[in-house]
């Protein structure tokens, strides 16, 4: 066993790498994820780092962790004003958008590659949600911004569909391990997440602006302190009640930026920092917990859902979820395009595992390779794509 102060060593080693990894990645276009994955699948126990790791719950909690961060971070960021018209859109991309990607890909998976229909269904879930991170670090800064609607689309879909994709992923292990009993229970389960999300979220995001305002806290590293609780307790409370803890942060985030409570700039500043330290440590972990020798076996299939996923499921549920906006072809298509997979459904996949579903590990191998081929193929391409189309803003001179 190693000491800790190996331990501590080699996480510093490999974090130190991970921002040299993310300064090559915005040189060369690529998403940050990318590098950071391949980074973590290097030092495990396949590559030449040798470090042994297959704790799926301890990855489990850090991607976890991670995730509550970066959406409530995403949640500070987001002008609510500016995105408001985006509501409608993105939400019937984050809820239905999300279960018909969830069905089509079962569909595909249970007549082409030989799974049973929950099996498909659990494997269309774990990969239905949207990585708009990703993107963001190609469209929605430096040399390529996209038009501002497409943004705000963006922004609000990957703050609203991990729920989604966490219900679905829970629900259907559950009925795979018989602790639900038919399809029927999850209707119940579902408007409980969400409904308890969405109420804590607003709750406990109100509460912490009074807080703020009304605790006078000289030192804006206490409204840190305070923040950083509410991500954790808002997290806790809301799965310890069965609602969706991810739901209540990125609405608490909502709250508290639209509040504007006192210190809200240095807060603002704090958490965006944290959360470049949370992706960072999400992607090493999750690829510390891949076997690279394993993917080949798989490498066939994955690359299959990988297409069918990128040219058939995504853009048949984003023009289906989307018939009814005021949006163009072309927005439509790009929307389709930057539908990356990124850490969430890598963590997602841990789900059955840790549950013992029958052919998890595959389902994570297939998953993990899904990633990894959907960001190298559709996040190196998202400035032509987005060139080709004509949806790049306009810069003020």
């Amino acid at each position: 066993m190693p000491t800790i102060e190996e331990v501590i060593l080699v996480a510093s080693v490999l974090l130190l790498l991970g921002v040299l990894a993310s300064r090559v990645s915005v040189r060369a276009g690529i998403p940050p994820l990318l590098l950071f994955l391949a980074l973590g699948m290097l030092a495990g126990s396949d590559g030449p780092g040798g470090i042994f790791f297959d704790n799926a719950w301890l990855a489990q909690l850090v991607g976890t962790v991670a995730l509550a961060f970066i959406l409530f971070s995403g949640g500070l960021d987001t002008d609510w004003p500016k995105v408001r018209a985006a509501l409608l859109p993105a939400l019937a991309l984050s809820t239905a958008g999300v279960l018909i990607t969830a069905m089509l890909v079962a569909a595909f998976a249970m007549f082409v590659l030989g799974f049973s229909w929950l099996e498909g269904l659990l494997l269309g879930a774990v990969v239905s949600a949207t990585d708009a991170a990703a993107v963001f670090s190609v469209v929605g800064t430096g040399a390529l911004r996209v038009r501002e609607r497409l943004l705000a689309v963006l922004e609000l879909e990957s703050g609203t569909n991990d729920p989604m994709a966490v219900f679905l992923t829970i629900g259907i292990t559950s009925l795979l391990t018989g602790a639900n009993t038919g399809a029927a229970s999850l209707i119940p389960l579902f408007v409980t997440q969400m409904g308890i999300g969405a109420a804590l979220g607003f709750a406990l995001g109100w509460c912490t602006v009074q807080l703020m305002n009304r605790l006078k806290l000289d030192a804006a590293g206490l409204n840190i302190v305070l923040t950083t609780a509410l991500v954790l307790f808002t997290y806790g409370l809301t799965a310890s009640l069965h609602g969706s803890g991810f739901l209540a942060v990125y609405i608490a985030g909502l709250v508290v930026s639209n509040g504007r409570p006192a210190d809200l700039p240095a807060v603002t500043r704090f958490h965006t920092g944290l959360t470049a330290l949370m992706e960072t440590a999400m992607f090493l972990t999750l690829g510390l917990l891949v076997f690279p020798s394993r993917l080949l076996p798989i490498a066939g299939a994955g690359l299959l859902v990988t297409l069918f996923l990128t040219f058939v499921a995504r853009p048949l549920s984003v023009f289906a979820s989307l018939t009814p906006a005021r949006m163009g072809m072309r927005e439509r298509a790009f929307i389709s395009w930057v539908g990356l997979r990124g850490a969430v459904p890598i963590i997602l996949a841990t789900f059955p595992l840790l549950a013992g579903v029958p052919r998890a590990g595959e389902i994570f191998d297939i998953v993990f390779f899904t990633v990894l081929a959907s960001v190298l193929l559709q996040g190196t391409t998202i400035p032509f794509v987005a060139r080709r189309l004509g949806v790049v803003a306009e810069t003020s001179s």
